[in-house]
């Protein structure tokens, strides 16, 4: 009985062996699968306009990297570029965590007459699609006198019905309403709730919204390139979009150096937004 009770343990053990190492092995194939894009934008910044069609295809990384540099440099202003973004990027962030945070703060534990119809018309501007509100948000812009300028790109993506929804949901299941309670009976009014109960408690999910902001504001394109006259004021995607050039003329081992420098930022934002997800968390589940 004993030696039947032994193999059948054996069994489950090794079971759950195999069941792990298939796991492992699919998911080193996903990450694999993943990163080859990743790895095959480096190998074509190495390598001339020429090379990348080569048949067959030049796998290894060529020497060509330092001269799409020099060549990328000299066609537009990257850095100037850059700098444009990171300012529009940044405050675009900064603004989008504060007031959605508290507007989702006070939708989601707060009561007042029309709540419901509010946030109804919330999700209602949440289903509209931005590319219908150019013309009209042009125009509003023109009136103001602000196209040309990167007010035009901070000032409307301020807010956006997207980060409010998505914290109101993190908030109304992260928030107890007893801490609330708590802090209005030691005399907190709105603001210190908001600032010192609700802002540290929610931190995962104000990285996860500044992270996506972020990425959404660096990679947007087609609204700069509309509002943004002003040649030295322009992003750098509207940037990196003039080196495509005409009748067939495209150097993509300049364009792909480009689009692969302008990872950049974004890698060190996931990475420090990342950081702070995983670390709060983990807080929280040790508490």
């Amino acid at each position: 009985m004993a030696s039947i009770q032994g193999t059948r343990g054996h069994g489950r053990i090794r079971g759950t062996r195999t069941r792990g190492i298939a796991l492992h092995a699919v998911l080193v194939v996903g990450l694999l699968l993943s990163a080859f894009p990743f790895y095959w934008a480096v190998v074509m910044s190495t390598h001339t306009s020429s090379e990348i069609f080569a048949y067959p295809p030049k796998l290894l990384p060529g020497s060509h990297f330092l001269e799409n540099v020099r060549n990328l440099f000299h066609s537009v202003a990257f850095f100037g570029s850059m700098g444009n973004s990171l300012l529009v990027a940044g405050s675009v962030t900064f603004l989008v965590l504060f007031f959605d945070s508290l507007a989702a703060f006070v939708f989601a534990k707060f009561d007042f007459p029309g709540k419901n119809v509010l946030f109804a018309l919330l999700m209602l501007i949440f289903m509209v699609p931005a590319q219908l509100s150019a013309i009209p948000q042009f125009v509003i812009m023109a009136k103001l006198g602000w196209i040309g300028t990167m007010t035009s790109l901070i000032v409307p993506a301020a807010a956006n019905a997207f980060g409010i929804f998505w914290m109101r949901q993190y908030m109304r299941g992260a928030i107890h309403d007893e801490l609330l309670d708590a802090s209005r009976i030691d005399g907190a009014n709105f603001l210190r709730q908001y600032w010192h109960v609700a802002l540290p408690v929610v931190r995962p999910g104000l990285a996860f919204l500044g992270i996506f902001t972020f990425m959404g504001q660096w990679n947007d394109y087609a609204w700069p390139l509309i509002a943004l006259t002003n040649p030295r004021n322009v992003t750098l995607q509207v940037a990196l979009s003039q080196l495509n050039g005409t009748h067939g003329t495209t150097d993509y081992g300049i364009v792909v150096t480009g689009a692969l420098l302008a990872l950049i930022p974004l890698l060190i934002v996931f990475a420090i937004g990342a950081k702070q997800i995983i670390g709060d968390l983990g807080k929280g589940a040790i508490r």
